[in-house]
């Protein structure tokens, strides 16, 4: 009786280690943590409305979203990591980050490679007031020294460096406030012809102090900041850039850009 009960325990735990062998062989495997994923990492500086994270901490931001998707549509998944612009710039070059966005130099290229065409053009606009009777020669500008030419008074914010290099240091007329949305208080009242701003972060600003009326967006553009993905040399995505401009080429195409955009940058009055 003893060997036969013997037998049967042995019988017993063969079945069950043989069936808790199937189990885990047939369990699935347990999902990768991001760290143990292959993804790219993009540094950035929060910089509204290009990209930055939420009170809940979701990654938002019109650059964000056009780069991301255009990842996406390739395979790649991506790891966004917040830095002052110098360190995002520094983590690249040294091969703790894989990516950047920015517009490319001849410094960044030496680290780094970048796409044909941007995805991105920040456009650096000629705002006026309404019915101003210089209009005209407003809308014929088409350089820099047109301005100083023809004695058009601009109006800036203290501080602006661009305004400092490419107007004061010429020579033009500035008008300056401390307070950046009060630019457009002035250029409503008439205190100066002119101000040069992306229409991306002028609209809201013109809404909020309530002088949409009294300004107008003329079709002269001064200057334009192509955006770029750029990619550290030796990173493995790096050559995957051409596939990249393919299709950010087909998300402007298609509208894709200009409708994330306009989530973040209702334009005009």
């Amino acid at each position: 009786m003893i060997c036969i009960s013997m037998f049967i325990r042995s019988h017993l735990l063969r079945s069950f280690l043989v069936t808790l062998l199937f189990i885990l062989l047939a369990a699935p495997a347990p999902a990768a943590s991001d760290e143990q994923r292959a993804v790219m990492r993009i540094d950035y500086p929060e910089f509204w409305p290009f990209f930055v994270r939420n009170q809940s901490g979701r990654m938002i931001g019109f650059f964000h979203d056009i780069v991301s998707s255009a990842l996406g549509e390739m395979g790649i998944d991506t790891v966004w990591k917040a830095f002052p612009w110098e360190r995002c710039q520094a983590n690249v070059r040294n091969g703790v980050a894989d990516a950047m966005i920015t517009v490319p130099t001849a410094e960044r290229l030496e680290y780094a490679a970048t796409h044909a065409d941007p995805f991105y053009n920040k456009e650096l606009v000629v705002f006026t007031y309404a019915g101003n009777p210089k209009l005209p020669a407003i809308e014929s500008i088409r350089t820099i020294d047109d301005i100083l030419s023809q004695n058009l008074t601009v109006i800036t914010y203290a501080g602006n460096g661009w305004s400092e290099r490419n107007l004061s240091a010429r020579g033009i007329s500035v008008l300056t406030t401390p307070i950046l949305p009060n630019i457009w208080r002035m250029l409503a009242h008439k205190r100066g012809d002119i101000v040069i701003e992306w229409p991306g972060a002028a609209w809201p600003d013109i809404r909020r102090v309530g002088v949409t009326d009294a300004v107008v967006q003329t079709s002269v553009t001064l200057e334009s900041m192509p955006f770029h993905l750029l990619i550290r040399k030796g990173s493995p995505y790096a050559d995957r850039l051409d596939e990249f401009n393919r299709i950010i080429s087909r998300m402007r195409d298609d509208g894709s850009i200009e409708r994330i955009v306009d989530v973040y940058l209702p334009l005009g009055p």
